[in-house]
């Protein structure tokens, strides 16, 4: 299974969403003080990080 830059790039933004679901969840259910709200703003950051590999997939 030969990868280029594109599947990674793919890979790397599937992984990065499923992370960042993942530490919303957290902050959302799992933690209800201060520390649940830094779960989720680094989830969103997950997302933003997500969003520019998926605008770099084609352009590498």
């Amino acid at each position: 299974m030969g990868m280029n830059k594109n599947t990674v790039l793919a890979w790397a933004t599937f992984i990065m969403i499923v992370v960042g679901l993942v530490l919303i969840g957290l902050g959302a259910f799992r933690y209800d003080d201060v520390a649940g709200w830094g779960f989720a703003s680094v989830g969103i950051g997950f997302f933003a990080i997500a969003w520019v590999f998926n605008a770099l997939k084609g352009r590498v």
